[in-house]
């Protein structure tokens, strides 16, 4: 896991899925001193269900005047699905990425807004089954259309192009992106060691400065087809250009033949994608504690000081005005004068407010999820 190889000095830095940072430092896995000092891109997963369960999620569907679904599709529609499996006795299984990754928590708040209980992790349980009505479970994103095709799994949350390969080999129908689950969601960070970060600042700083650029690059669309042709190469992502087109250029295709614009299903530079706001820290420590990944309450602070310990904007911004001073950027390009935490938001698919400030205000508004007091015991969620 690259994870790994950053913390063993095997790499001096890599991408990350966004909570690794994060469940490192609090000591959820491995634990390490992980810091980042750029996000990567906004967006860019989707999920996807067999073809099986989506001809039955179409009749609790709303459907516009062309006879195709509207978008964003709710789990309410998946809700009477799963109940038939579990009335059959049969599980309902989908993949995701890993405990700490943005697709576990992203398929988690589509389910639990829709009504369905994804399991809860405990101490004891790291499985995350407990009381779920959908059992979660790793599958390695090459390989989740295999699977799903297999019957293994009736579903998945992944990053492109595995969505589209499901539509491509007509086993599978995307049902909603993470732009419909959180609009402009951050998708992955760059990290390295707080040992290694110290040690080498100048390095750290030009690495910054080069992966803004590329972020800079990668979001002119005059850009994105030579992108695609790079990302096909078998020692990157290694899947057919036009699969990994499909999403890169500006469209994603639903079911076959239903391809709709997505100009912004990937966003590596605009809307200061690559600035690491302490807010989008915060926002996956929240739902590392609704789900019991982080055991017990935390205060405000808490969450606060955990993401200034992992979160370097500070850094970032050393880069940015070295960019503007050697004429590479203008100042308009990064967001000078923030203090780290983004404007409240409720573009959610169930249309709750975040605000980063107020982690537990926050967490005491869903339905379903951990809150306050609340801890699990064996197979129950017991307290506040």
């Amino acid at each position: 896991m690259l994870l790994d190889r950053v913390i063993t000095g095997e790499l001096d830095g890599a991408h990350m899925l966004a909570g690794q940072p994060l469940g490192a430092t609090i000591g959820y896995g491995t634990k390490a001193d992980i810091v980042t000092a750029f996000s990567m891109d906004l967006n860019g997963n989707a999920i996807t269900v067999s073809n099986g369960v989506f001809e039955e999620m179409k009749a609790h569907m709303e459907m516009g005047e062309d006879g195709k679904p509207k978008h964003p599709i709710s789990a309410a529609a998946l809700k009477p699905v799963v109940e038939r499996y579990r009335s059959e006795g049969k599980p309902f299984n989908m993949g995701m990425v890993f405990p700490v990754s943005t697709h576990n928590y992203e398929l988690r708040y589509w389910l639990a807004a829709g009504g369905l209980r994804p399991g809860f992790y405990s101490p004891e349980n790291t499985a995350g089954q407990i009381q779920a009505d959908v059992l979660l479970s790793v599958t390695p994103p090459p390989q989740m259309p295999s699977t799903l095709e297999a019957g293994t799994i009736l579903g998945y949350c992944v990053g492109e192009p595995w969505n589209q390969a499901a539509v491509f080999k007509g086993i599978g129908v995307p049902v909603i992106t993470d732009h419909g689950i959180w609009k402009y969601n951050p998708e992955k960070v760059f990290g390295v060691t707080r040992k290694w970060a110290e040690e080498n600042p100048n390095t750290h700083l030009a690495v910054v400065k080069a992966l803004i650029r590329a972020g800079q690059w990668l979001d002119d669309p005059a850009n994105r087809e030579e992108a695609v042709k790079i990302l096909s190469h078998s020692a990157y992502v290694g899947a057919d250009e036009e699969v990994i087109a499909n999403s890169m250029t500006g469209s994603f295709e639903y079911e076959k033949g239903d391809k709709r614009p997505a100009p912004e299903f990937n966003v590596f530079f605009k809307h200061y994608a690559t600035y690491p706001y302490y807010s989008d820290a915060i926002w996956y420590l929240t739902q590392m504690r609704r789900w019991g990944q982080i055991g017990s309450a935390k205060s405000d602070d808490w969450y606060v000081e955990t993401a200034k310990e992992v979160y370097r904007p500070d850094i970032y911004m050393q880069a940015a005005q070295a960019l503007i001073d050697d004429g590479y950027a203008k100042k308009e390009d990064f967001p000078f004068g923030t203090d780290g935490f983004k404007a409240p938001t409720a573009e959610f698919i169930d249309g709750i407010e975040y605000d980063g400030r107020k982690p537990n205000e926050y967490l005491s508004k869903f339905p379903i999820g951990l809150k306050d007091e609340q801890t699990v015991a064996g197979n129950q969620v017991v307290g506040g």
